[in-house]
């Protein structure tokens, strides 16, 4: 993509406040990155490039990649993978899956292997412990999977227990609200990509406009047919959100979509964790 239909890439830094988190995890680093689209379109080398040295410089404890690695085929996945080998991280890199990358039958078992094979654990309704036992790392199945089932993962814990946890899909906050989650990072809406100055994001009020067009006038024109409904809380587009008891992270992404970035630049989120 472009520059100037993407925008420069933007460095997020925000402190999260956890409850009962150690002593010994206060002030651990962590990098977020989501929704690259590797496919030669939506995402350039240079915008690549840029992000991974500026998750090295921070030296995060641990790397988080929170989906969409490709747009629609698996292949761009190898390519990615060579590039992703050059991020460092103390604790480890962990994944979790989007939608586009269980597109097509075979999509999430090449993406899973490419990634594993670089050194990147990607979990798929799976808890991991990179920063110790009292901080568990919850990866769950993407939202549109028949797999999706926090259930079956988020019992397993207990409830004095804190825990952060990778979903790609932000709307699956509504549902974790059963749980205790204390950070829950996702990416997905690319932030809404065009944002406008003092109201926020512009999905928002594209639908209510639209939905005043005729259908059948809608369908005859380019864009008025996507009604954006793959989310449905575009109020979580980007950004810290309180929901409920718990806390939702939404990165606005690295790849962009046409007819670009308004206002919302791709993001790489360092985050640093502190005891409440």
């Amino acid at each position: 993509m472009h520059w100037l239909l993407s925008g420069p890439l933007s460095t997020q830094q925000l402190t999260v406040k956890i409850a009962d988190l150690p002593a010994s995890l206060h002030g651990k680093k962590l990098v977020q990155m989501s929704d690259f689209h590797y496919d030669g379109l939506r995402l350039s080398e240079a915008m690549l490039e840029k992000a991974i040295a500026v998750s090295n410089q921070v030296e995060p404890d641990l790397v988080l990649l929170t989906g969409d690695y490709v747009t629609t085929s698996p292949k761009p996945i190898h390519d990615l993978a060579l590039r992703l080998k050059n991020l460092q991280s103390r604790a480890g890199i962990y994944a979790v899956l989007g939608n586009h990358d269980i597109c097509y039958k075979h999509s999430r078992t090449e993406i899973t292997d490419a990634l594993n094979k670089i050194g990147v654990h990607v979990l798929w309704n799976e808890i991991a412990y990179p920063l110790g036992k009292e901080l568990p790392l919850v990866g769950l199945a993407d939202r549109y999977s028949r797999e999706f089932n926090p259930v079956a993962v988020m019992n397993q814990l207990n409830v004095a227990t804190p825990r952060i946890v990778l979903s790609h899909n932000p709307d699956t906050a509504e549902i974790l609200q059963a749980w205790r989650v204390d950070l829950q990072l996702s990416g997905h809406t690319h932030g809404g990509q065009i944002v406008i100055p003092g109201l926020g994001t512009g999905v928002l009020y594209y639908r209510k406009i639209v939905r005043k067009i005729p259908v059948k006038l809608r369908r005859r024109i380019p864009y008025l047919k996507n009604d954006f409904s793959f989310i449905r809380h575009w109020e979580w587009a980007q950004g810290l959100h309180q929901i409920g008891k718990n806390q939702l992270y939404v990165n606005r992404g690295l790849g962009t979509y046409l007819p670009g970035r308004l206002f919302c630049p791709p993001e790489v989120t360092i985050i640093t964790l502190q005891s409440e």
